[in-house]
């Protein structure tokens, strides 16, 4: 199962749009670049994969990492960045999950994980 990932600061939000903690609402129909750079320490040498993934209402948007790691790694940051058609009101949230290994990632709240959504065009 995925976690939903927190990004619990704002630089800015001209809109209202962001919750404030992990969910952001398209106030329009269009297309939306949506981008996530999430921080984790403490990934599992041993896991199979590492999904980080943007849910949107309308599609999944999916990067996986396949870590091959010599040893358990300190920290790490994880990227995806896409651009999705969003009707007004869909909601887009950032989530990240290890496949197999032992469940020791976290993902702490801090301000090195970064989320950003604007409409494109």
């Amino acid at each position: 199962t995925g976690h939903d990932v927190t990004f619990n600061s704002e630089r800015f939000d001209q809109n209202g749009d962001y919750d404030g903690t992990n969910t952001f609402t398209a106030p329009v129909t269009g297309k939306y670049q949506l981008n996530a750079n999430v921080f984790v320490q403490n990934s599992d040498a041993s896991c199979t994969y590492i999904r980080v993934k943007i849910a949107t209402s309308n599609r999944n948007y999916v990067n996986i990492i396949d870590p091959e790691y010599d040893a358990d790694r300190e920290r790490d940051i994880f990227v995806i960045a896409v651009l999705a058609d969003m009707d007004a009101n869909d909601t887009a949230l950032v989530q990240i999950a290890q496949y197999e290994g032992t469940a020791q990632m976290d993902v702490p709240a801090s301000t090195n994980s970064i989320f950003s959504g604007f409409l494109a065009c």
